[in-house]
């Protein structure tokens, strides 16, 4: 290994490690009069975003896309913090290279038919197939709608299995399929989060109309049987994403961190699933928590609880999204480096009016944000019961 490739993998290391300041302060002498090999400026860029330093990261970044117009990595990159700097029109464009990166072409969809550019396309079928994670289809989903509009086309949707009752439900499509089958005939084609590219999206088109997706009557009926006994509020409680994807140390908190915010009267509920669901089996001392997370089979369920329950306190994952699809009341607990798609110093969301935003101060720090929950919670109680 050579003494380059050395300083390389040690600020890498230093940075997946949680010490992005060491990592800078190892890049920054070796950098200094703005010259430096570029793989020594795509550490840097790394080290500011993980410190939470976007507008220096965004600097370098666009530096390094300028010198290097081909690395794709560096592309997508910069699109996330174009995003989450509200700069959609490059964002957008920079951001359909996430299928272009070692780690991804193996899952990017190899779709014989070409990519639709947002124009009409009238007498021709559009099929509009959902990407990445659920939180993700949750919240672009309502774009199929614009789509559909727009596109005057005949439009196939296909979703993951796990979402297809919920997106059931929703407009803006003349037929809905599945992941892994075999779609009707179609012309063209566009990955969900490519909607906004190929449409022009910017923030003057949020949010549109609020809910775009219902709970299912049955479910709804199910439970609310299920809760009536049960003294209100209820607030639902959901501490951590799924710790496979990216930045999943952003999006996992525990239930222990959330032991303030018990109080009287206020009926907790625990909506959520994976392995950190156990948790729910024994609740702080002092919260009254209801251990749903057993009875939830899908998101049929998920969103008919989020629709009964008063509030939704959760990290950044799919029931937040959900939520907001549902037009329903939701806190946000946002890491301190949160992703893209909730933006910078904002406590609201343009995405969801019903949403409120609570960041940490700096990282790993939930204590604070619960600390900053907790009275807003007393105020929701006094105010609505």
């Amino acid at each position: 290994m050579t003494e380059l490739s050395a300083v390389i993998a040690r600020a890498h290391a230093l940075i997946d490690g949680g010490a992005p300041e060491q990592a800078e302060s190892l890049l920054a002498p070796l950098l200094r009069g703005g010259q430096g090999p570029l793989p020594l400026w795509a550490a840097l860029a790394k080290s500011l975003r993980h410190q939470g330093k976007a507008k220096d990261a965004l600097t370098v970044q666009q530096m390094l896309v300028e010198a290097t117009p081909g690395n794709l990595a560096l592309r997508f990159d910069l699109s996330e913090t174009l995003l989450l700097f509200g700069q959609f029109e490059r964002g957008w464009r920079e951001y359909h290279w996430r299928y272009s990166l070692d780690h991804t072409t193996r899952i990017a969809r190899k779709v014989q038919r070409p990519r639709w550019d947002g124009r009409p396309i009238p007498g021709q079928t559009l099929l509009i197939h959902d990407e990445q994670g659920f939180g993700d289809t949750l919240q672009f989903i309502r774009m199929v709608e614009w789509a559909k509009q727009r596109s005057q086309a005949k439009v196939i949707l296909e979703v993951s299995p796990d979402l297809y009752l919920l997106a059931k439900r929703g407009t803006g499509f003349d037929e809905l399929i599945t992941r892994g089958s075999l779609p009707p005939p179609f012309d063209v084609h566009c990955e969900m989060m490519s909607l906004p590219m190929a449409m022009g999206f910017d923030l003057s088109h949020l949010p549109g109309q609020i809910p775009y997706l219902t709970a299912d009557k049955e479910r709804l009926r199910r439970w609310q049987k299920r809760l009536s006994k049960l003294p209100r509020p209820w607030v639902a409680l959901n501490w951590a994403g799924r710790p496979t994807l990216y930045n999943g140390q952003n999006r996992a908190a525990s239930l222990s961190t959330l032991a303030p915010l018990a109080m009287e009267g206020v009926t907790f509920l625990s909506v959520q699933k994976g392995p950190t669901a156990e948790q729910g089996k024994a609740p702080p001392p002092g919260m009254k928590l209801v251990d749903l997370s057993p009875e939830i089979k899908d998101f049929e369920d998920t969103a008919a609880i989020l629709t009964l329950a008063d509030l939704l306190i959760s990290i950044d994952s799919a029931p937040a999204h959900l939520a907001g699809a549902l037009g329903r009341p939701a806190w946000v607990m946002l890491g301190f480096v949160a992703d893209w798609r909730w933006l910078l110093e904002r406590d609201d969301s343009p995405w969801y009016p019903t949403l409120r935003l609570f960041r940490q101060p700096q990282r790993n720090d939930w204590a604070s944000v619960v600390a900053a929950i907790r009275p807003e919670l007393e105020r929701f109680k006094a105010a609505h019961f």
